[in-house]
């Protein structure tokens, strides 16, 4: 969830490394730091707060003379959001940045000190920093080597030596490329911190040691040189950026349409290039988050449409549990990054039983699209926002054509939806023009603090992450609800113009959930309905083009985003990075 860069070549790396930064912002921003290293000191400058901060911090500061620097921007994990608890860390001859969490710091600390060394933060970081140092005397692999094998969990380093011309660094379970340019070389924990220098790396593997110097690199493991390829990143530099946008957030909810069609092409005239799951007997989904909430859209249409039993699972659940594979079973792991900790954990415990996996993801060359046994892309691009929104809606196309070519194989009676597909951009094109209309409703409801959304099975599901977008960027208490739990507690927390949002696109139980919305407005409720047919019984309602129950959510989604979107700039919040909130969660 932190981010890492490092140059080493023959430019001063101040810039360099500040631009990487700014890049990865999205993966961590409660604290940054920079280290820069000549053959007769280290510079290191470290500040609290955005990136922007600690750039006013290095403008005011007489930078040494260098062509060599690691950076790094902070979520906390061990020790507060501080100065000292920033990285980089320093102990001896040792600096270094870590991605990760060091699972037996606390037991490495005790040992550590017991040998008379005296540390500084509340980190695990330093604690990796000094255990390098402790067995460093003339061979820098040698001791990155040994302490390898002590440290236990997540972790990816970037490691300079005092004294030293070289640049190394390591990884096991958090990601961490070599980037290879001809001003110099490069770490990064993601390629788009390092796209405006260079579109050439190399994806480092389980704890491979890499040695850097201005326009060379060595790779060892088990104290032998790898040989690995140069890959080429096809991340513009256009699409990190926000043009004219105010917020990534709305750039990339308006390039839904985009990246929509360039998804669902393929699979226009060919639909057998989506794998047939009528041979298993079980599905089993698992996720975090956002994707979690696809999955449960998944799991109504594999159950209503394909008639294979689903469920879904929570990644971080999942990975702990005791789980019976006693039928047939297919593992479908759900992750933007493909770097998610928990959802990585669980690929490997379906691996561990021998149970086919495939994961559904968008870049392509994460650990989770390197491990499992089949892969669907989605094509959302970057999506440097925190709350995702573009590759949610990816990833909903992606569950639901998974569920009708099943179907399609089960019964040769399914209609088809193939025209409807190709309508789809056209009319989430439609939806996320109604500006007016979400801003309308933002600014009846910005000023609560609770709001509820219910709606009924596939609806229900939809709802999930409408309520997730409003919290994590508004920061409003939101709850969703089965409409039909209501009469079972949860209505005593309706009162005088509490917010309500109705979602109907079920037509066999419409009349139900309007049961329901009636329910609430009849407790003052200020109701919003969102459906696919009129319905006339809210305060504000919002009526979307009907379309096959498959393609239906990936209509309702972009009204709830640009909902909260309009929510979260009329309070005022930092849209683009929650408070507390990181892009990718890489550690559990």
């Amino acid at each position: 969830m932190c981010g890492i860069i490092g140059y080493v070549g023959n430019r001063h790396p101040e810039e360099i490394l500040l631009e990487g930064l700014k890049s990865l912002e999205y993966r961590g921003y409660d604290s940054s730091g920079i280290a820069l290293k000549n053959e007769k000191e280290i510079q290191i400058i470290k500040s609290v707060g955005k990136i922007s901060q600690l750039e006013d911090k290095i403008k005011a500061t007489k930078l040494i003379d260098c062509n060599m620097g690691i950076a790094h921007t902070r979520w906390a994990t061990h020790g507060g959001p501080n100065e000292v608890n920033a990285h980089p860390h320093r102990v001896g001859k040792i600096v270094l940045v870590h991605n990760g969490i060091i699972e037996n710091a606390k037991e490495l600390r005790e040992e550590l000190e017991r040998k008379g060394i005296v540390f500084q933060s509340e980190t695990d970081t330093e604690v990796a920093c000094a255990l390098i140092n402790e067995y460093y005397e003339d061979d820098m692999i040698t001791a990155i080597d040994k302490a390898v094998e002590r440290l236990k969990g997540s972790y990816a380093l970037g490691i300079m030596l005092e004294g030293s011309n070289k640049l190394y660094a390591v990884r096991k379970d958090s990601p961490l490329i070599i980037g290879v340019g001809k001003d110099g070389m490069y770490i990064a924990s993601d390629v788009k911190a390092i796209i405006k220098e260079t579109n050439q790396y190399i994806l480092l593997g389980e704890k491979e040691i890499v040695e850097l110097s201005n326009h060379s690199y060595k790779i060892i493991k088990d104290k032998k040189e790898v040989l690995k390829e140069v890959l080429t990143a096809d991340v513009s530099k256009e699409a990190q950026e926000k043009g004219n946008y105010k917020h990534f957030m709305l750039k990339e909810i308006m390039e839904e349409p985009i990246v929509l069609e360039n998804t669902i092409k393929p699979y226009l005239d060919d639909m057998n290039l989506i794998p047939d799951l009528t041979c298993y007997e079980q599905i089993h989904i698992v996720a975090c988050g956002s994707a979690m909430h696809v999955g449960f859209i998944g799991k109504q249409l594999f159950e209503e449409k394909a008639k294979i039993p689903c469920s879904v699972e929570c990644a971080s659940e999942y990975r702990y549990k005791d789980v019976l594979y006693d039928r047939k079973t297919i593992v479908i792991v759900i992750s933007q990054s493909g770097e998610t900790a928990d959802t990585i954990a669980a690929l490997r415990k379906a691996k561990e039983n021998h149970i086919d996996t495939l994961a559904i993801v968008n870049v392509k060359t994460s650990t989770i699209a390197r491990e499992s046994d089949k892969t669907l892309f989605i094509e959302a691009g970057p999506e440097i926002a925190v709350a995702t929104t573009k590759a949610y809606i990816l990833q909903v196309a992606m569950i639901s054509l998974l569920a009708y070519r099943s179907a399609l194989v089960r019964n040769k009676e399914e209609k088809r939806i193939e025209n409807e597909l190709k309508k789809l951009p056209r009319l989430v094109e439609e939806i996320i023009n109604r500006r007016d209309t979400y801003l309308k409703i933002a600014k009846k409801i910005y000023q609560e603090e609770n709001v509820f959304f219910i709606g009924r099975l596939m609806d229900y599901a939809i709802c999930l992450e409408g309520s997730l977008k409003l919290k994590e960027i508004s920061y409003i208490h939101s709850e969703a609800y089965q409409a039909g739990e209501l009469k079972h507690g949860t209505i005593s927390l309706i009162k005088e113009n509490t917010p309500v949002i109705g979602i109907i696109t079920n037509e066999k139980i419409k009349e139900k959930t309007i049961s329901n919305m009636e329910e609430v407005k009849s407790r003052g409720a200020f109701l919003i309905t969102i459906s696919n047919s009129k319905v006339d019984c809210g305060d504000i309602n919002i009526t979307l083009p009907k379309i096959s129950e498959y393609l239906e959510p990936i209509l309702v989604v972009p009204t709830l985003q640009l909902i909260a979107y309009e929510v979260a700039k009329l309070r005022g919040c930092d849209i683009d990075k929650p408070k507390n909130l990181a892009k990718s969660v890489t550690v559990e």
